[in-house]
C-alpha cells in the first residue's frame, strides 16, 4: 500500500496546505511544487532507505579503534537525503533553503521515517541548526547552522549524563572560561568543558565532515562551585573538529542580497577534546549510533590545556531555555517517527491479511441444530482478513496510525501559523503547540507501538520471526516511549505545567477548537452521536483537571499524571478523527468512496472501542487515587 493517498487527503483536503501559498513567504510555491517535493522524497525513501532497513538492523555500527563504521547503505541514503535539499527545506532562500511550509517538510520526511527510521531524516541536525538560528550569534549561524543545513556537518543534542539521566538539575559537566580573552573569540565566548554525556544519538560517525554537539553544562560561581538546580545551566557549541574562521571581507555579516562584506571562509582545524567512550547496543533503531561521550578527558588535548573547547550560546544560565527550542521540535519528531513505524507495520500486516489463507468462517446453524458453532471443513480456506478478530486488529492499527499522522501534521500546521500568521493567530498557535506537544510525542509512542504489536499478532507465529519485517518495526518503535522525555516526564509536563500555563489559556484554546468541531459534526447525522460523546469527554477532562489540583498539592495531582495524559490524548485523537471524518463526508457528499468509508470506519472504531477507556483513567485522576504512591517500598 502507498502512504501517498492518506497524506494527500490530510494535507490538501483537511489542512488546506495549498492555501499557505497565499502568504508572502510561500508565494513561489504551488500544489505542483508541493507534489514534486513529495514525489522526490517518496522515490528516495523507496530506492535508498527501504532496501537498507534490514541491513542497518543487522550490521550494527562498530568502533574499529579509530572511527565508527557504518554500512555503505547508510552513507548512500544520507547522501541522497542531503542532495534532495530536505535538510533545509523550510529555511530562507538566502541560506540555501526552499522556503517550504514546515507542514510540507514534516509530511515529506514521513516517507524516510517509514522506510527506515534508524537511518532517519536527520532530525537532530535540523533541530540543532534551528536552535542556533533562534539563539545563536550571527557568526554561529553563519559557521555552524549553515553548514548543518547544507548537510556538510551533522548535529547532536547532549543533555543526559550517566549519574543524572533525565534529571537535568543534576548535570555535572563544567564549563570554565578559556583564558583571559575568552570573550573575544569570533565564534562566541570560549569555554573549556569537562564531563560525560550519555545516550547521544549520532554522537560519532563518518557521515559528515564535522559533528556539532550542543551541550548543557554548568559555569561555576566565583567560589568555583556549581550552582545547584537548573539556574546555573548554560548551553555550548562543542564541535568534534575545531573550526578556523577567516574573514576576507571584514565588516558586518551580509544580509540577503548584499555583497561580500563580512563573508567568512570556514575550514576545519584539529580534533577537539571530545572522545567516544563507547557505543550503546540497542533493542532497535540500530542504524543510528548511540554513544557515551567524554568531554575534556585529555585524549585530544587542545593547545596543551585540559577541556573541550566550547562556545557559549545565548546568555549564561539560560541554557535550558535555549535547549527547549530543540527539545520541543525533537519531541514532535519522535511522535512522527513512532507514527510512521506504526504505519509501516499496518501496511505490512494488511498486505499479509489480504493474501494469507487460513481457517474457515462460521456458518449459520440449520434449524433445530442449536447454537453450536459450525464450520464447513470441506469448504476452501478464507483469507485471514475475513476473520472478525483480524479485522478488529487492522482497524485498530488504522485508527491509531492515521489518527496520529493527522495529529502530527496538525502540529506542523501550527508551526507555520506561528511563523507566518497574524499576531493573534500566531500567539494562539504558539500556545496550542505548548499544550499539544506532550501528546504529539507520547500518544503515538504508546499507541503506534501497540499497532506494531497488533501487526505481529496478525502475522501469527511468522510475525515473531525475522522472515517478516514487523518484529523489527516493534523493536525500533519501543525506543520512542523513552527518548526525548519518557512517558512520565511528558505526563508531568502536561498536567503539571502545560494545562496551567497562562492561567489555563492553552487548554481553553484547545477546548474552543474541539467545541467548534463538535458543533459542525452535530449537524451531520452519521457523526452526531460521536459529537455528543466527544462533548462529554471534553467536560470530563475539565472536571478531572480541576479535581487533580483541588488540594493545591502537586504530589496529589501528579500521582496519576500518566492516566490523565492517556485520557487527554484519547480525547484529542477523538477530536482529530471526528474532524477528519466530517471533512471526508463534506467533500464526498455526492458519492461514497472507499477512502471515505475507511475514515468513517476508523472514526467509528475509535469512538466505540477507544474513547470509552478514558472513564477508567480519569476515575483515578479525579479521586487522586493514592494506590501507587502510598504502597510501602518493602511491599513491592
Amino acid at each position: 500500500m502507498s502512504l501517498r493517498p492518506t497524506l494527500d487527503f490530510l494535507l490538501y483536503d483537511w489542512l488546506d496546505a495549498e492555501s499557505l501559498n497565499q502568504r508572502e513567504r510561500f508565494a513561489d510555491h504551488s500544489r505542483e511544487t508541493f507534489d514534486a517535493v513529495l514525489d522526490t522524497c517518496e522515490r528516495i525513501a523507496r530506492e535508498k532507505y527501504a532496501p537498507a532497513n534490514r541491513i542497518v538492523d543487522t550490521q550494527e555500527p562498530h568502533f574499529d579503534g579509530e572511527k565508527v563504521v557504518l554500512p555503505q547503505a547508510t552513507h548512500d541514503a544520507h547522501k541522497a537525503f542531503v542532495e534532495s535539499g530536505m535538510m533545509s527545506a523550510a529555511q530562507d532562500y538566502d541560506i540555501g533553503g526552499m522556503q517550504l511550509p514546515y507542514t510540507l517538510q514534516a509530511a515529506a520526511n514521513g516517507f524516510f521515517a517509514m522506510a527506515s527510521v534508524s537511518i532517519g531524516s536527520n532530525m537532530l541536525t535540523s533541530g540543532n541548526a534551528n536552535l542556533l538560528m533562534v539563539h545563536g550569534t550571527e557568526m554561529q549561524k553563519e559557521v555552524f547552522a549553515k553548514n548543518e543545513f547544507s548537510g556538510r556537518w551533522a548535529g547532536t543534542m547532549c543533555l543526559s549524563e550517566p549519574q543524572a539521566g533525565s534529571s537535568l538539575s543534576d548535570v555535572a559537566t563544567r564549563a570554565v572560561p578559556d583564558g583571559a580573552d575568552y570573550q573575544n573569540d569570533p565564534l562566541g565566548p570560549r569555554y573549556r568543558l569537562t564531563g560525560n554525556k550519555m545516550w547521544i544519538s549520532a554522537g560519532d560517525h563518518e557521515l559528515t565532515e564535522n559533528i556539532v554537539h550542543i551541550v548543557l553544562a554548568k559555569i561555576p560561581d566565583a567560589s568555583g562551585k556549581l550552582v545547584p538546580g537548573t539556574r546555573g545551566i548554560s548551553l555550548f557549541i562543542v564541535p568534534k573538529w575545531l573550526v578556523n574562521v577567516e574573514n576576507p571581507h571584514p565588516g558586518p555579516l551580509p544580509q540577503a542580497g548584499e555583497g561580500e562584506a563580512g563573508s567568512v571562509k570556514v575550514t576545519l582545524g584539529g580534533r577537539n577534546d571530545v572522545a567516544l567512550a563507547g557505543l550503546n547496543h540497542k533493542l532497535g533503531w540500530r542504524g543510528t549510533t548511540n554513544t557515551l561521550l567524554n568531554f575534556g578527558e585529555g585524549k585530544y588535548p587542545v593547545g596543551g590545556k585540559a577541556g573541550a573547547v566550547g562556545y557559549l550560546v545565548g546568555e549564561p544560565g539560560k541554557g535550558l531555555h535555549c535547549m527547549f527550542h530543540m527539545m520541543n521540535e525533537a519531541r514532535i519528531g519522535v511522535g512522527t517517527a513512532a507514527t510512521m513505524l506504526g504505519m509501516a507495520g499496518y501496511y505490512a500486516s494488511l498486505d499479509y491479511a489480504k493474501t494469507r489463507p487460513q481457517g474457515r468462517l462460521v456458518k449459520k446453524p440449520e434449524a433445530g441444530a442449536g447454537s453450536q458453532v459450525v464450520k464447513d471443513s470441506a469448504s476452501p480456506q478464507v483469507r485471514i482478513i475475513e476473520h472478525a478478530d483480524v479485522r478488529r486488529m487492522l482497524l485498530a492499527q488504522k485508527a491509531y496510525c492515521e489518527g496520529a499522522l493527522a495529529l502530527e501534521l496538525y502540529c506542523a500546521r501550527l508551526v507555520d501559523e506561528q511563523k507566518t500568521g497574524g499576531a493573534e493567530a500566531a500567539d494562539d498557535a504558539r500556545l496550542l503547540l505548548e499544550v499539544l506537544t506532550p501528546i504529539a510525542k507520547s500518544w503515538p509512542s504508546e499507541w503506534c507501538l501497540e499497532a506494531n504489536s497488533l501487526a505481529i499478532q496478525v502475522h501469527g507465529g511468522y510475525g515473531y520471526t525475522r522472515d517478516f519485517p514487523v518484529e523489527q518495526y516493534w523493536r525500533d518503535n519501543r525506543l520512542n516511549m523513552l527518548h526525548e522525555g519518557t512517558h512520565g516526564i511528558q505526563a508531568a509536563d502536561l498536567l503539571g505545567r502545560k494545562v496551567l500555563m497562562e492561567k489555563g489559556r492553552g487548554l481553553q484554546l484547545l477546548a474552543g477548537r474541539i467545541t467548534d468541531t463538535i458543533g459542525r459534526a452535530t449537524k451531520v447525522p452519521a457523526l452526531a452521536a460521536h459529537a455528543k460523546a466527544l462533548g462529554a469527554a471534553l467536560q470530563r477532562i475539565g472536571r478531572a483537571t480541576e479535581a487533580a489540583w483541588s488540594t493545591g498539592d502537586p504530589a496529589d495531582a501528579l500521582a496519576n499524571a500518566v492516566p490523565y495524559m492517556q485520557a487527554f490524548g484519547h480525547t484529542v485523537l477523538a477530536w482529530i478523527w471526528l474532524d477528519v471524518a466530517r471533512r471526508a463526508l463534506e467533500i464526498d457528499a455526492e458519492k461514497a468512496r472507499a477512502v471515505t468509508a475507511g475514515k468513517i470506519g476508523a472514526t467509528d472504531y475509535f469512538f466505540h472501542y477507544e474513547l470509552p477507556k478514558i472513564g477508567a483513567w480519569l476515575n483515578v485522576v479525579e479521586s487522586r487515587d493514592p494506590t501507587c504512591t502510598a504502597l510501602p517500598e518493602d511491599a513491592f
